[in-house]
């Protein structure tokens, strides 16, 4: 089994952090076929050998990632996916 953590600092206003973690969550709908469910300012990923939970709080983002041993054949590539998407929608 793999796993990653992400987290990265932002100053942005928290409905703009919220606005990237909903664009994120959608992104990883679309292209990876996982289902995401809210739960406050906590939004968790779940799919075939995907199981993630992205939070904001105190001026952090925290993504954890666990992944199945089929997927994490992927690992690099989606751990790529979420800090680029990070490092171009929040500031």
């Amino acid at each position: 089994m793999a796993a990653f953590r992400i987290t990265k600092p932002y100053t942005m206003p928290k409905d703009e952090v919220r606005e990237a973690a909903e664009g994120l969550a959608k992104s990883l709908e679309r292209q990876h076929g996982v289902r995401s469910r809210w739960e406050g300012d906590a939004v968790h990923i779940r799919g075939a050998g995907v199981d993630g939970r992205m939070s904001f709080h105190d001026g952090l983002i925290d993504v954890s990632v666990k992944l199945g041993r089929v997927a994490s054949v992927f690992e690099p590539v989606l751990r790529e996916e979420v800090q680029r998407y990070l490092d171009t929608h929040v500031s």
